[in-house]
């Protein structure tokens, strides 16, 4: 299931510096989904073959002129709750701070793995000086540079090494479904009609997932998972940030699902808290359908939904090969409906085509089509094959992988797309030398 690290510490002390070095200097591991503005404020790391979740906490702060320790404090709670590893960073050019000791003082009591990173030391003299953190009382720290990456890797071996040992699930080919969405869109209301008063068939497995609760669902001629992430709030904790709550929640839940269900509310509209949401499901590649709930309270002279439909793709070009229902968690209208259309995607999701059915198909598309030439380099796509990874992925063999560009790339998702049914699902696509 999906690890969590946080980073914690108070402004200007170079989290964003040293979030950037863990998530985006390793390009060639990093996801990367054509098109998709990077998040800044979570990411996803592979170290050392094992790969998990980066949240910067900093990025929440929603005064960010003026931090008050209260801010920082509900950005410490939120990180020691949802957080499998906290990354507390310091900065050795200011030396200890109130805001720091603060900080010191909250992390010593968790029982959570703790890891002190002292930053900005590139200098001998300030390796010297990094030794005044000992004080904080939170054991070794590590030294390191977030502007030339040195420290880095060993204070990498030490987190990837505090994960938990992933058990290997029995992985059983039924489909874990998500739904997820902003506060207050209807997610409990939906999962509560799903699950119904027949409490019967509902098997509750437990330890599946840390803070997810999986009930196994069979009825009405299905078998899945519902990965529920509501209702797990330790009600009066913090009046956090829900924002960043929401975010937080979500990327748990849609790590440990193949499909989600965004949920939006007719009434609001398509926000971007939304997007951000979508994105975290096209970034960890899973499948989606977005349901807008609460229709029923909509004026429909207002508008149509047809005219909302066009909206919401607008919105989340340019993956919007998506299914998109409208229903109403409360009168149960389409709720089966959207069932099916998860269970559809799962099976997209799971789809491998032939090679030669699928050269047949895309090599006319290419032939169409070619790929632009570059300094009077001519391309040349010799044969294209489904990768075996659990989502679809496709490497296009030809002579200057390098020289081909994201719009040709978009092309030949968009070919994919028209000619074999991936809708709801991302599609990654290489270019591969031959």
């Amino acid at each position: 299931m999906g690890n969590i690290a946080a980073i914690v510490g108070r402004p200007n002390v170079g989290k964003s510096t040293f979030f950037n070095r863990l998530t985006e200097s390793r390009h060639a591991i990093v996801d990367e989904i054509s098109g998709v503005t990077r998040d800044r404020h979570y990411g996803r790391v592979i170290w050392n073959g094992k790969d998990f979740s980066i949240i910067d906490t900093g990025g929440y702060v929603t005064n960010s002129d003026d931090v008050f320790e209260e801010e920082i404090r509900k950005q410490v709670i939120l990180a020691i709750e949802e957080a499998d590893v906290v990354i507390f960073l310091v900065d050795v050019t200011s030396g200890i701070t109130d805001l720091d000791e603060t900080i010191a003082t909250m992390l010593r009591r968790i029982s959570k793995p703790v890891i002190l990173v002292v930053n900005k030391v590139d200098n001998s003299q300030r390796l010297y000086d990094a030794a005044t953190f000992y004080s904080l009382g939170l054991g070794d720290y590590f030294s390191v540079s977030s502007i030339n990456g040195s420290g880095t890797g060993d204070m990498l071996d030490k987190l990837t090494s505090l994960f938990e040992k992933e058990e290997e699930e029995e992985k059983e080919d039924i489909p874990r479904i998500a739904v997820v969405g902003r506060p207050n869109v209807g997610k409990s209301s939906l999962v509560n009609a799903l699950i119904g008063e027949e409490r019967n068939i509902v098997t509750p497995i437990s330890g599946t997932t840390r803070d997810s609760i999986h009930t196994r669902y069979n009825k009405y001629n299905h078998d899945f998972y519902l990965v529920d992430t509501a209702g797990l709030r330790k009600k009066g904790k913090v009046k956090e940030d829900l924002e960043f709550y929401s975010v937080m929640r979500s990327v748990r839940a849609i790590e440990n699902a193949d499909v989600c269900m965004l949920m939006l509310d007719a009434t609001i509209g398509i926000e971007s808290q939304d997007v951000n949401i979508f994105h975290l499901i096209e970034r960890n590649w899973k499948g989606v359908v977005v349901l807008v709930n609460k229709w029923d309270l909509v004026e429909k002279e207002t508008q149509t939904m047809k005219q909302f439909e066009a909206q919401i793709r607008k919105r989340l070009e340019p993956f919007n090969d998506v299914p998109v229902l409208f229903i109403s968690a409360l009168t149960k209208q389409r709720i089966h409906k959207a069932l099916e259309l998860a269970i559809g995607v799962y099976e997209n999701r799971r789809k491998k085509i032939s090679t030669s059915k699928l050269n047949e198909v895309m090599q006319k598309a290419i032939e169409e089509y070619h790929p632009p030439a570059v300094k009077g380099k001519y391309i040349r796509i010799k044969y294209v094959t489904q990768l075996p990874t659990h989502a679809p992925a496709f490497a296009f063999y030809c002579n200057l992988p390098q020289y081909v560009r994201e719009p040709y790339k978009r092309y030949l998702e968009n070919q994919l797309r028209k000619h074999f049914d991936f809708s709801g699902v991302p599609i990654k696509v290489f270019m591969r030398k031959k």
